[in-house]
């Protein structure tokens, strides 16, 4: 088996070498390749990436911003694993848990892993108001879903091959994150959470989403389990 970690990139040039570092030293068992796709960064980050030559790394750059929806819909299609796996180009996500995400698809239970950051993993104590955003942003989208996730904006989502050939993604920026939950939750699959670490950073040292973000999101759970 193989598994394909997406990578959606925009003007992280302080940090892709480091993750990159750590998604390809994370031991998983598995063939592994790292698909990156640069979302019109305009900060150098496109510079590194051109530098890049390995067989395992293939790069995708988008000439105009399209949004975290956007590179994930280029990342998806152009994927050649049996696990699918999103990986943030920040530090805020942790490569070496790897192995506890892929566990209960690997081990049959699974079509589909959300790590959560509320299921008891040591994170970095941040902002509050952001905290109850996404409880709340959870909560309503598994009231239209039916399912009873911890943590529906989490980055790290793990998908067998077939789930995310039946998506097709339509949003921009984060909405892609209500819109696959829908998604994964009209196919019926098998989802299960594992509790994960998180190093949240701050606006300071570099974090992009915002209130606004969370305003659409609503739009997006209702559009999605409703109008698509």
């Amino acid at each position: 088996m193989k598994l394909s970690v997406v990578i959606p990139v925009y003007n992280e040039k302080d940090t892709i070498a480091e993750i990159l570092r750590r998604v390809r030293a994370a031991d998983v068992g598995l063939e592994k390749e790292i698909v990156i796709v640069d979302d019109g960064s305009t900060d150098g980050t496109r510079d590194f990436l051109r530098t890049l030559d390995s067989p395992e790394i293939r790069v995708f750059l988008h000439e105009k911003n399209t949004g975290k929806g956007g590179a994930l819909r280029t990342g998806f299609a152009n994927v050649r694993g049996d696990i699918i796996l999103i990986q943030d180009a920040d530090l805020e996500y942790d490569p070496r848990e790897y192995s506890k995400l892929l566990e209960p698809i690997l081990d049959g239970r699974a079509d589909v892993v959300y790590g959560s950051r509320f299921l008891g993993g040591p994170h970095r104590v941040l902002f509050f108001w952001h905290y109850v955003a996404n409880r709340f942003l959870t909560t309503f989208c598994n009231m239209l879903s039916n399912l009873n996730l911890t943590d529906m904006e989490t980055c790290y989502k793990v998908f067998r091959r077939e789930v995310v050939a039946k998506i097709d993604l339509k949003s921009r920026r984060f909405g892609c994150e209500p819109e696959i939950t829908l998604k994964v939750a009209k196919q019926r699959c098998r989802v299960y959470e594992v509790p994960i670490s998180y190093s949240g950073r701050d606006y300071s040292e570099g974090k992009k989403i915002g209130w606004k973000d969370g305003l659409a999101a609503l739009f997006h759970i209702v559009r999605f389990r409703f109008f698509d």
